[in-house]
């Protein structure tokens, strides 16, 4: 990724004809971003109280699970719109740096063995908390997990919010605990801390260039150093609260199981009069999701439920985080790893926009916000919010910060390029690694680890290259995988 200053690419406003149509980050010769998409995305917005028009991203395409397409972000005044972002918040990756080098081959399988025994696939059905615990988690978030498996205390800065949203706001722990089912909180027991296969992973990954090295200093990265990079979700929790409200398309056959109880007992034993149950019945037993109001007594338990999942999805990614650093030092001869960024690329959080507040929902997207939006005496306050763009298994992945011009983008910028990574290689635009650098590829069975044999890093490097034209980011440090399971 070459660094010298160019023009910005230029933002397009497409279908100028449409009210608040999106502003679309992409590269009209490279990457355009495909107009069908759009329109699906416009179509999803539409008549919505915009606070500002929804914001296209590189990336951007759209799964079929999904209501929504990836790699957006779509800002409201008054409404909480939970389809505007994933059935599961929080879903996010974080990156630590090791203070070693690259092991050999041997302390590499040693660490992914252990990763395995840790957090087997398919899962055991082992219980990790109690249910004391699972509330705990949901009040306290990352707080919870520092205290229950030794993270680091001073690491909490370099989680999203502090890796804790307060929940008092909306109504506290005591009003969910009296309207959520004891059950929910029981099937929150399981499966705790776990990355499992798919797009999830575990990567570790050598600092291969060094781009800011004022800013790389201050969030510990140096060149040759090994990192360690994971994608993870939210956990059970932020699954069941994101489909006890509305219908979804991603509606697994446990789940619709658990929540044809659930969703009962939730919404109508709680109805305090026959309107408010029937304004239930209409809102979350019919198919699709009716946007709710802000300021309303559904908005606010809404909002509320969104961020005990939210605080939950920070404790499970924390106590991840709290395994990996012990598991590297014991493979890796003691070495001290320390979190470098954790960032959730599904939410939903009331912001600053345009001077006033809003609901901003992220869709397979991350937050970035300037250093004068960070907490003052952090570290991010003094290089930015800290951003992660990997590639994949096969090419390089960037940390970056938040750029000068992030506000334009509703602060976000995209959580990876893995679909550009396929589509640049498909259109023969990308080609082989020309140094023939591999990749050892675990998976979660006893099969011995295969290569994987790496790309150029076209593809990647197009997405940065949208991102760092328009000052969305900075680029810091490119970092090259080594071994990855997934």
């Amino acid at each position: 990724m070459t660094t010298e200053a160019r023009p910005p690419l230029n933002v397009r406003v497409l279908d100028a004809t449409v009210t608040s149509p999106p502003t679309v980050f992409d590269d009209p010769s490279l990457l355009p971003a495909d107009h069908s998409t759009v329109a699906a995305l416009r179509h999803r917005v539409e008549g919505a109280d915009l606070a500002a028009p929804p914001v296209v991203l590189p990336d951007f395409h759209h799964k079929s699970k999904m209501e929504l397409p990836s790699s957006v972000a779509v800002a409201t005044i008054g409404t909480i719109r939970p389809d505007l972002t994933s059935s599961s918040v929080n879903c996010g990756m974080a990156l630590i740096a090791v203070d070693s080098e690259v092991p050999d081959d041997r302390a590499v399988d040693a660490f992914m063995r252990a990763v395995r025994s840790r957090y087997p696939y398919p899962t055991q059905g082992t219980r990790e908390l109690s249910r004391s615990e699972v509330v705990r988690a949901v009040r306290d978030g990352s707080e919870f997990s520092v205290e229950r498996w030794g993270a680091p205390a001073e690491d909490l800065e370099r989680i999203e919010e502090g890796g804790r949203l307060e929940l008092q706001r909306y109504g506290g722990i005591e009003r969910l605990e009296s309207e959520l089912p004891g059950v929910a909180f029981q099937l929150a027991r399981y499966r705790f801390g776990t990355v499992g296969p798919s797009n999830h992973f575990v990567e570790l990954q050598r600092v291969e260039e060094i781009l800011d090295p004022e800013r790389a200093a201050k969030l510990g990265v140096t060149e040759g150093q090994l990192t360690i990079q994971y994608h993870g979700g939210g956990g059970v929790f932020t699954g069941e609260i994101g489909r006890l409200f509305f219908r979804r398309k991603d509606y697994p056959r446990q789940l619709k199981a658990v929540n044809a109880a659930l969703k009962p007992w939730f919404h109508l034993r709680s109805a305090r009069s026959f309107a408010q149950l029937k304004a239930r019945l209409s809102l979350y037993f019919t198919d699709g999701c009716a946007p709710l109001e802000l300021a309303g007594d559904e908005g606010q338990r809404l909002m509320l439920a969104t961020a005990a999942a939210m605080n939950y999805g920070f404790a499970f990614r924390t106590a991840t985080y709290a395994a990996l650093r012990k598991i590297a030092a014991e493979s890796f001869g003691g070495a001290i790893g320390r979190l470098v960024v954790d960032s959730p690329h599904n939410s939903i959080y009331e912001e600053p926009v345009g001077g006033a507040t809003a609901v901003v929902h992220r869709h397979n997207s991350c937050r970035a916000f300037p250093a004068s939006m960070m907490t003052p005496g952090t570290t991010f306050a003094d290089t930015g919010q800290a951003v992660l763009l990997p590639g994949t298994h096969r090419t390089s992945s960037y940390l970056a910060v938040a750029g000068d011009n992030a506000a334009t983008s509703l602060y976000s910028a995209c959580h990876g390029a893995g679909t550009v990574v396929k589509d640049l290689v498909t259109r023969g635009v990308s080609d082989n690694d020309p140094l023939g650098r591999k990749t050892r590829r675990y998976r979660y069975d006893d099969v011995a680890p295969t290569d994987a044999y790496h790309f150029d890093d076209r593809g990647v490097d197009a997405a940065l290259d949208v991102l760092v034209r328009n000052r969305l980011v900075k680029p810091v440090a490119r970092m090259r995988p080594v071994a990855v399971l997934h």
